[in-house]
């Protein structure tokens, strides 16, 4: 199932509102405890819960906190399908993505204390139709697949993670023979999600039956985990949470529910009440109220880092992941899918476990360490201790975020710290993603939803980044990108779960998972891999080009993807089919009347835009035939606004011909008729690029203005990632793909108006609204009755 377009670009709920609410509420019936001696530390960590969701705008969460084997805290928070009004408690039912792998493993290892199966045999005795291509002579292993040491790519080629088709796990498991191995077996980690589905499909083959009874059966009934499954059910949709999507350029939309292909990796349903039942028998040393789970011996070596050096005590074990938390041991693992995040961690030799879900796409940082906070709570409860204090951070002051936007670096590193509507963001050269910064006091953190930790102290002309001083450099523009780059460069994949191949740091890259981006380095022609940390290095990246010269598809390890057609190509005007003639349009519009307006505002002073400064350029595109209507909507290509606003862009224009630009501009005051006219003739989908005429749009105030950079030396439009007036996302004004050199363009003409006073519209870049636009009428003259008006201009 994918997510129609509209409802992606338009799917923009009020977090911080829904949660408010739903805290105000006394009565939650699906939540247990606190245990008397929590008290205290449950309420300061339901404080730090509504901050954290009021800040990263999670729609949903719950939580449960076990302490010797008994649930002592559980309870729900936020909204857990928002449109209803339904609250989270510890009943919600999530999809808790990669904690579905511990259930596989457990599986498994139940067969090997049975003697049925064996972890350190070539995995092709069990499946001897199972065959990708290992140049090594090391055969695959279950306990290869199991600790991330099989070398298999990360995703399958059928089944995989971006596949909506619903595969079986059979077909899943069997396309890996068309994949050749990453790395040999046991010589590097690198995480599979295709290597848990061959798992699960042993376990189905091996048992003779469908994996997800299978798995029902033998470890979750057991357990207690009645409200939990491998399969959605009718039971499992009307109590599952909602599961919102996010991207870099803003975007927020419900999140697809198909069911994935490799289901033993990633696709169980729980809720955090039934989770605390297997934390339980955890702490228990697989002891559970069904019969036991697993031996005490067995825990202990699935919780022991394979592969390691003696005495290493973090790592891949079997199934869990270990690491160290307060000195203690931690064990666990994380959680995320299509709108979902999940972390479940225990303290196995302090007896604690905490779970926690969220309802919003890649928040694992804010759930992480929430849990986080969970267990030091029970660390102070149970040593006698006051709860901890739990940090919080506050916004970076609007002025700071842009006196301090800018690139910074020295030799051996860099980073771009950019401001957005009074937020600062940091990207890292070779970093995985762009995180918020937020201030505690005299530092600045990664505080985002993707990330929490890394800090930034600012000085005058430097800042400090991990005992680095990164000095304050010229904000170059960048190179133009090789020729042979371009037929690459684009869009490809799914509209639930695009993929991007774009321009970076002057590396070709790749955006995946809507986050995380990946350079590549050229192996030959148009064969590539991906380099850096992260969860798809080492992979093969192979692009197919057409006749035209441009890739018709990429793909990255096991998986095709298909370029989407987006947007038009440079110079061409993007153009729609009217939904009706325009002479009709015109008619009905001419004929129809502004809406009235009751408020006090300012008399209107339109000024004509080339008489304050000849210099303008103006390419006023709705006075010919070159615009999305392909219709002239005014006599003459001129441009008006509103005095105040048009001071300020002459301005800017004067500030940019000195870095060698000038502002040309497309559109400025718009009579009220011609925006009812484009909103009219526009389909559905993509009415978020006209405006409304019930409202009016603020170029019916004059105090909008549709606006590019002109290069005074080449006496041309400079290149943007999009054409101006493209319906697509490639106009959104945080759009990451393209080239470091458009989005440089952008970005120096976002600065220079925003310094001015305007500000952006954030799905058009070359949209610009004056800070005073609520102070004007909505007006419906022609150029010509403004000639004529007394002089209003």
């Amino acid at each position: 199932m994918t997510t129609p377009k509209r409802s992606r670009r338009l799917m923009t709920l009020p977090y911080a509102l829904l949660v408010l609410v739903c805290f105000g509420c006394e009565s939650e019936p699906d939540s247990i405890g606190p245990r008397q001696d929590y008290g205290s530390g449950a309420r300061a960590l339901e404080e730090f819960i509504a901050d954290e969701m009021r800040q990263k705008g999670l729609p949903a969460l719950s939580i449960a906190l076990v302490d010797d084997q008994e649930v002592v805290w559980a309870r729900g928070f936020g909204y857990a399908n928002p449109s209803d009004s339904v609250p989270a408690t510890a009943r919600t039912v999530y999809r808790v993505g990669s904690v579905s792998k511990l259930f596989t493993d457990i599986a498994v290892m139940k067969l090997v204390e049975q003697g049925i199966l064996d972890l350190d045999v070539p995995i092709a005795e069990y499946l001897p139709q199972f065959s990708p291509e290992n140049r090594s002579d090391v055969p695959i292993t279950l306990r290869h697949l199991m600790t991330h040491r099989s070398g298999l790519v990360r995703e399958p080629p059928v089944g995989h993670y971006f596949d909506p088709t619903e595969p079986s796990l059979r077909q899943t498991a069997l396309s890996l023979n068309y994949t050749e191995l990453v790395y040999a077996p046991e010589t590097a980690a690198k995480y599979s999600n295709a290597a848990i589905a061959v798992v699960g499909y042993l376990l189905e083959h091996t048992q003779q039956e469908p994996f997800s009874s299978y798995l029902t059966r033998a470890v979750l009934e057991p357990l207690g985990m009645t409200k939990s499954a491998f399969q959605r059910t009718g039971r499992i949709e009307s109590e599952m949470a909602t599961g919102f999507m996010w991207t870099l350029d803003g975007r927020e939309f419900e999140a697809p529910t198909f069911e994935l292909g490799m289901s033993p990796a990633g696709s169980m349903y729980s809720t955090v009440e039934d989770l605390a039942k297997f934390i339980s028998a955890l702490l228990a040393r697989g002891e559970s109220p069904g019969g036991r789970m697993l031996d005490p011996q067995t825990l202990d070596e699935m919780w022991t880092p394979q592969y390691a050096d003696s005495g290493t005590t973090v790592g891949y074990g079997i199934g869990f992941g270990i690491s160290e938390f307060m000195g203690h041991r931690r064990v666990g693992h994380n959680g995320a899918i299509y709108g979902f995040a999940t972390e479940l961690a225990v303290l196995p030799e302090e007896n604690i476990g905490v779970v926690v879900a969220a309802t919003k796409d890649f928040s694992n940082a804010v759930i992480e360490r929430i849990a986080n906070a969970a267990l030091e709570t029970m660390l102070a409860v149970r040593a006698g201790r006051e709860a901890p204090s739990l940090a919080v951070s506050d916004p970076v002051p609007p002025e700071l975020a842009r006196r301090l936007s800018g690139k910074y670096e020295s030799r051996d590193m860099g980073v771009r710290l950019t401001e957005w509507s009074g937020r600062l963001f940091m990207q890292v050269d070779g970093g995985e993603t762009v995180v918020e910064l937020r201030s505690q006091g005299d530092t600045l953190v990664a505080d985002d939803v993707h990330e929490y930790g890394t800090r930034l102290v600012p000085s005058e002309s430097a800042v400090l980044l991990d005992g680095s001083t990164l000095p304050r450099t010229g904000d170059r523009k960048p190179p133009a990108v090789p020729p042979d780059w371009t037929g690459l460069i684009g869009e490809y994949g799914w509209d639930h779960n695009t993929l991007y191949i774009l321009e970076r740091n002057g590396s070709l890259s790749v955006l995946i998972e809507w986050l995380l981006y990946y350079p590549l380095d050229q192996l030959s022609g148009d064969e590539y891999v991906l380099t850096g940390p992260g969860l798809y290095h080492g992979e093969r990246v192979d692009f197919a080009r057409g006749e035209d010269g441009k890739a018709n598809a990429v793909k990255v390890g096991g998986v095709t993807f298909e370029r989407r057609s987006v947007g038009t190509d440079a110079g061409e005007v993007f153009r729609i089919e009217p939904l009706f003639l325009v002479d009709e349009l015109r008619e009905a519009a001419l004929a129809a009347d502004p809406p009235t307006e009751t408020a006090e505002l300012r008399e209107p002073e339109l000024a004509e835009l080339v008489e304050l400064d000849p210099t303008v350029q103006l390419d006023v595109r709705y006075a010919s035939t070159d615009n999305f209507m392909s219709a002239v909507f005014y006599d003459e290509p001129r441009a008006f606004l509103q005095r105040p606003a048009a001071e300020a862009l002459v301005r800017a224009h004067r500030l940019l011909r000195e870095s060698g630009f000038a502002l040309l501009v497309h559109d400025a005051y718009r009579p009220w008729y011609v925006t009812k006219m484009f909103w009219d003739a526009t389909p559905e989908e993509h009415k978020i690029f006209v405006a409304n005429p019930a409202s009016g749009s603020r170029h019916n105030r004059g105090s909008a203005v549709d606006v590019t950079l002109y290069d005074l030396e080449t006496k041309q439009p400079v290149q943007m990632v999009g054409g101006y007036d493209e319906f697509s996302e490639r106009s959104y004004a945080r759009y990451p793909g393209g080239t470091s050199r458009q989005r440089w363009f952008r970005d120096l003409l976002c600065r220079s108006m925003e310094s001015e006073g305007f500000s952006v519209y954030e799905f058009e870049w070359w949209h610009f609204d004056h800070a005073d636009w609520a102070e004007y009428p909505i007006s419906n003259q022609t150029f010509s009755e403004l000639d004529t008006d007394g002089g209003e201009r």
